[in-house]
């Protein structure tokens, strides 16, 4: 039985339940941490540090690829143990002590070292969140709470750059003292999370006749339904050309916006997912997911494609604020549609799939985009891009929604 059916008969417009404002104030002051310093990796990592943007695409594909794979182990281990919160306070206090080893870099594999140890909190935390989530709402309210949390997040990432950007002017030759800054609000998200998420007892497995060893998930499309392997292919195509957000902001300085406005040009996208993203969510169980994914994709190779034709600093803020309508249109509404798409008794696990197939793809993007930047010309990873979006497109709209009751 899905364990949201506790919550059927519920109205999709009912308040949503505490514990879900909770994980969204959760990762308010995450995302609040994080994007305090994210827009400023790639500035710190190329300009102090001396990296090539080469060694940016590895250190971002490698953490988000590592990411994935835990992502895929954590919610399975969430559906064995019954419970999601332990992985995922595991998750956020791991992230959380990571910033200050950025601040103390004397080179980029210092910074390798604290990214992946970063990623590997966001793979421990990502998929039993997504579970918890999912777990807390009824079916028709799922659009809504991902919409939330995802609003939340956004909101989170939008104060981070404008703080960290306030900071910077007040005391300018100090970039590294804005890592240990950071350290603030992750900390305040974990104790959030530890005083107020509370989750439901889950319903003891199943118990066959003929004891079993259990094993751990392995990524077999076979044991998914025909609609959420469709669904993950099209996220696969989308994904090789989804490349680190790094790129846009290298990409954003080498047509003239001074180092200063980094933080400021990420916090403007930013705004509008925290704006639209709660709509979105609400729209997506109203119409369904797959039109505002594709809407949203067909936006990303727009934008990518205005990145790759970019020739000067005004057009890089305009095409930053419409890059923020992506975000909104897919982020909440794809883990959604897994949610949607996947098997009630093996919810974590194959949200789990979700997330590791789009992080797995992160390591070959980041890598081909470190190398078009470098080895061909600055504009050769957004041509990818875009033409990976229009790709991904065909592919989600030639299937159709499956219900998860669906899968075996």
């Amino acid at each position: 039985m899905d364990k949201a059916d506790g919550n059927e008969g519920i109205p999709s417009d009912a308040p949503l339940s505490p514990t879900i404002r909770a994980l969204g104030v959760v990762s308010l002051c995450t995302d609040f941490s994080s994007e305090m310093v994210y827009p400023i990796n790639p500035i710190f990592l190329t300009r102090v540090l001396g990296a090539s943007p080469e060694v940016v695409g590895l250190i971002e594909g490698v953490a988000e690829s590592t990411a994935s794979l835990l992502k895929l182990y954590s919610g399975w281990l969430s559906d064995r143990l019954g419970k999601r919160k332990p992985l995922t306070i595991a998750g956020y206090g791991l992230a959380a002590f990571t910033k200050p080893l950025i601040g103390l870099a004397g080179g980029w594999g210092t910074v390798f070292a604290a990214r992946f140890l970063d990623r590997t909190g966001k793979g421990l935390r990502s998929a039993p969140r997504d579970a918890l989530i999912a777990d807390s709402v009824a079916p028709n309210q799922r659009g809504r709470a991902y919409g939330f949390h995802r609003s939340m997040d956004t909101t989170g990432a939008v104060l981070g750059p404008l703080v960290g950007w306030l900071f910077l002017q007040q005391f300018p030759t100090h970039l590294r003292w804005l890592y240990f800054v950071a350290f603030i609000p992750a900390v305040v998200g974990v104790l959030v999370l530890l005083a107020f998420v509370r989750e439901k007892t889950a319903p003891a497995p199943a118990v066959d006749s003929v004891a079993r060893p259990v094993e751990p998930p392995r990524f077999a499309l076979s044991g998914l339904s025909s609609g959420y392997r469709r669904y993950l292919f099209a996220v696969a195509v989308f994904g090789i050309g989804n490349s680190s957000d790094a790129f846009l902001l290298l990409r954003a300085q080498d047509k003239g916006v001074p180092v200063s406005q980094a933080l400021l040009l990420y916090a403007l996208f930013n705004v509008v997912e925290a704006s639209l993203g709660w709509f979105a969510g609400r729209w997506g169980d109203r119409v369904g997911r797959r039109p505002l994914i594709a809407l949203g994709w067909g936006v990303f190779a727009l934008v990518y494609l205005g990145f790759a034709l970019l020739n000067g600093p005004v057009a890089a803020w305009l095409l930053f604020v419409v890059y923020g309508l992506y975000y909104t249109l897919t982020q909440g509404t794809q883990k959604a549609l897994a949610a949607d798409l996947a098997n009630p008794a093996r919810r974590g696990a194959e949200i789990g799939a979700f997330q590791l197939v789009t992080g797995i793809a992160a390591l070959p993007a980041s890598l081909i985009a470190g190398w078009l930047y470098n080895a061909v010309s600055s504009a050769a990873p957004f041509y990818l891009g875009a033409a990976s979006a229009l790709c991904a497109i065909a592919v989600l709209l030639a299937g159709a929604d499956r219900p998860a009751s669906a899968a075996i």
